[in-house]
């Protein structure tokens, strides 16, 4: 069957571009094609033609916990096959077989629409690494598709990282609690990591830190490298010989104090204890990061108001009892196993497979089964029905011998079965107390700020405790320690577009005056003012150039899309740029853009493929 290629998002191209854009939808094709093919052939390679675990030579148990899960299944001597068929290295071959495993079985439509050429390899990414670890099927599934869609829309221009962003931004808007335990499991695994450099005698050292951490260390660097004169150096390298004269020789640098700037974007709903999506330097994070970093920044607890359901000490109808093992907390099990019921079957499993191998070997003098303890597990259900049998006198030969392995199998058989229900029955538990769970949060305060559609009814929906904090937090903030005044950004309920940028004072003289809030007004001359240069670095934020998220630099890169004078200097006539964006508007012969009045950028090349980009939505 051939496949029908999708056009480009943005429109086929003339000329030899137009061929390279063939060429690349024809190597999405056959990216596909090849992951379907390697996904196949893990399916002929079944692990259990592999020796068993804990027989001599048998993979080793550190090993085989290491190893993803999608590869349980597959025989360990597959990726060798990779390797050889495919001149891969070991880690490339397993990554490979993984990749195929997970597009095949939980992204099929991303495998579908790399077959058609709507994404490529680099779309592909973002959604593995984002939307693939999302354990609900359905919300999986939905976060896909919905994914999928937005990267193909007609006459735009989707990179993989604008895909990566927009992955980030729902899987926390659908996901957020299990968002909330992933960050809390990556900040365990913090570092500093160095590994050889391609070249001899250079690595690369690793820092694994918080967004605000990471942003901050990043615009230091870039202060202290800035402050430094010009002597043929790049700013990067500066920014390293900075690091290490910080970090090697802390008292005899020389180099003065900077002071960091981080720009924070805090939806009100986040501020008063919701979920809602933030921002720290364009980066989306948690809403409890924007919190814990305002929280060291002035002294207070940020997160106001109470995040838990009113009655969560009662006890609830579907909630275990109170003595029941605790299985939420135990992350290194599945779900709904307790520490007791894990050992208890890990050693059964052990058990029966040691009895295969003795079996298989003539050895028929079988342990038997192991059995729960006295003081924990599961209750006592009585011996089993055959347990006569164990107690009649039988002759000792060899195929005696061979009868009670078989009976002890049996009773073996029996017990892994009660064990196995009993663990259905503790996961059937543990998934009432998570919905239980879930329903109290939704109704508690925290659950009402963040269902809330806009600010006002976020403010609504909080507690008098939480709106007095936001308060503090805004009078507090205001003029203390900060770099510049928070601002309140007035957007559409609907769309997220910025409607209008003020603060806490002109947002009371607008309320006190009734007269509103309007765009900033038109300057006379080339350069804008104050307020109009604010408001239009915070609608655009990063480069309008299709594809583009480099930050608009600070002081510049405001372009006129009709050049003044015969343009006007104001909101409807700007747009942000990059550095270099900003200089191909000017030089590069044979492109168009156009600004709509709402802020729409449609930019047309000289081949004459049209994309448009709309300033990001808060």
């Amino acid at each position: 069957m051939t496949t029908i290629l999708a056009p480009p998002a943005a429109g086929r191209a003339a000329g030899v571009l137009g061929a390279a854009q063939a060429a690349d939808r024809e190597l999405s094709r056959q990216s596909a094609l090849r992951y379907r093919a390697v996904a196949a052939f893990a399916m002929t390679r079944p692990s259990s033609v592999d020796r068993p675990r804990g027989e001599r030579g048998a993979m080793s148990a550190e090993r085989w916990a290491g190893r993803p899960e999608l590869l349980h299944g597959v025989s360990e001597w597959a990726t060798q096959e990779l390797v050889v068929a495919l001149s891969l290295t070991s880690t490339a071959a397993e990554a490979l077989l993984v990749r195929s495993l997970t597009l095949v079985h939980r992204l099929p439509l991303t495998l579908d629409a790399l077959e058609s050429g709507t994404v490529h390899a680099g779309h592909v990414n973002a959604l593995l690494d984002h939307v693939a670890p999302v354990a609900d099927d359905a919300v999986r599934g939905a976060l896909e598709a919905d994914l999928l869609a937005w990267a193909g829309r007609r006459g735009t221009v989707c990179t993989p990282a604008q895909l990566r962003d927009k992955a980030r931004r729902e899987v926390l808007t659908r996901n957020a609690r299990d968002a909330a335990r992933d960050l809390a499991r990556a900040l365990r695994e913090r570092g500093v990591t160095c590994r050889p450099d391609r070249c001899d005698g250079m690595s690369v050292v690793t820092a694994l830190l918080t967004t605000p951490q990471a942003a901050a260390l990043i615009t230091a660097l870039g202060a202290y490298a800035d402050a430094l004169p010009a002597d043929g150096r790049t700013r990067e390298q500066k920014m390293a010989d900075c690091l290490l004269d910080l970090v090697l020789r802390p008292g005899g640098s020389g180099l003065p104090p900077v002071q960091v700037v981080l720009n924070v974007v805090a939806p009100v709903g986040a501020l008063l204890g919701g979920d809602q999506l933030c921002e720290i330097d364009g980066q989306v994070v948690p809403a409890e990061v924007v919190r814990a970093l305002l929280a060291a920044l002035t002294g207070q607890q940020v997160t106001v108001g109470d995040t838990e359901p009113a009655d969560a000490g009662a006890p609830d109808a579907g909630a275990p009892d109170a003595g029941a093992p605790d299985t939420d907390s135990a992350e290194e099990l599945p779900p709904g196993l307790a520490d007791w019921e894990a050992a208890e079957l890990a050693a059964l499993d052990a058990w029966w497979d040691d009895l295969q191998r003795r079996v298989a070997a003539g050895d028929f003098d079988a342990e038997p089964a192991p059995s729960y303890s006295d003081d924990v597990g599961p209750p006592d259900l009585g011996p089993p029905p055959d347990d006569h049998i164990q107690q009649t006198p039988v002759p000792d030969g060899w195929w005696a011998r061979a009868d009670r392995a078989v009976d002890d199998a049996s009773q073996a058989l029996l017990t892994l079965e009660r064990a196995l229900g009993h663990a259905r029955r503790t996961v059937a538990t543990a998934e009432r107390a998570d919905a239980a769970d879930e329903t109290g949060w939704a109704g508690s305060p925290a659950g009402a700020v963040t269902a809330a559609p806009d600010a006002l009814a976020a403010l609504a929906a909080a507690t008098a405790e939480a709106r007095d904090g936001l308060a503090d937090l805004l009078g507090r903030t205001a003029g203390g320690g900060l770099a510049d005044r928070p601002r309140l950004v007035l957007t559409d309920a609907l769309t997220g577009a910025m409607l209008a940028l003020t603060d806490l004072p002109a947002l009371c003289r607008a309320a006190r005056d009734c007269s509103g809030l309007t765009t900033p007004a038109e300057t006379s001359g080339h350069r804008p003012g104050a307020a109009l240069d604010r408001h239009v670095r915070a609608r655009d934020r990063r480069c309008r150039f299709p594809g583009c998220r480099r930050r608009v630099p600070a002081g510049g890169e405001l372009d006129h899309t009709v050049p003044w004078p015969l343009g006007p200097t104001s909101a409807v006539n700007l747009a942000g740029y990059c550095t270099g964006h900003h200089r191909g508007k000017h030089q590069a012969p044979g492109w168009r853009h156009d600004l709509a009045p709402d802020g729409t950028l449609t930019v047309t090349t000289p081949t004459g493929v049209v994309a448009t980009t709309t300033p990001p939505p808060y």
